[in-house]
Parts: structure tokens; sequence; C-alpha cells
């Protein structure tokens, strides 16, 4: 499974790289939003996608303990998206021996 996830987010900035490559290269970010402002489904799936940032982040927020880790975090994710969700994933695998949901999902166990 662990190699499976990691395939995944790998596959997610590649593809993601590869897109934003591709409409930069098109035209700037700014001068697309402004051609698109007005058209309300460019208006739901921009906020779809910030909710979906901002609901990634209360797990990062519940796994990281530090409100300085939290913040920068929580500023990477808002600028940069499923780049950096992917990228928090992996790493989040890259410390881990063995794969466990558990282990991914919940923060570490610290002695009381």
């Amino acid at each position: 499974m662990k190699w499976l996830l990691i395939s995944l987010c790998l596959a997610v900035i590649a593809c993601m790289t590869c897109i934003t490559v591709a409409a930069s290269l098109d035209r700037g970010v700014l001068d697309a939003g402004r051609g698109l402002w007005p058209d309300p489904w460019f208006v739901a799936t921009l906020m779809d996608a910030y909710f979906g940032f901002l609901t990634f982040f209360v797990w990062v927020a519940y796994k990281e303990q530090s409100w300085v880790i939290r913040g920068t975090w929580f500023v990477a994710i808002m600028l940069l998206g499923n780049f950096v969700m992917s990228g928090y994933v992996l790493w989040q695998l890259s410390k881990m021996k063995n794969f466990s949901w558990e282990a991914l999902l919940l923060r570490p166990q610290t002695a009381v």
C-alpha cells in the first residue's frame, strides 16, 4: 500500500507539473483569472479546490504539533495546493519504516 500511495503522489506531482507548465506557456495565471473570474463555474471550481486545501490542512494541523510548522504548511498548501499536499504525504510516508494507516493518519503517540 505504501508504494501505491507513493506512486499516486508522484503521479499527481508529475501531472500537475505538466499541466501547469502547459498553462503557463499559454498565458499567465493573473491574465487567465481576469478573464475567468466573471464565470460562476470558475468561482465554484476555485472555491471547491480551496475548501479541499483547507480540509487537507485540518489533517496537517492535527498531525503537526508546532504552530510555526502548521503555519508554514498552511501557507504552502494555499499557494501551491496539490503539489504541496502530495509532498506532505510523501514526507509522512518517508518517515515510516513499516506502513500502517494508523501511523500515516494519526499523530505520533507521546509518553505521558
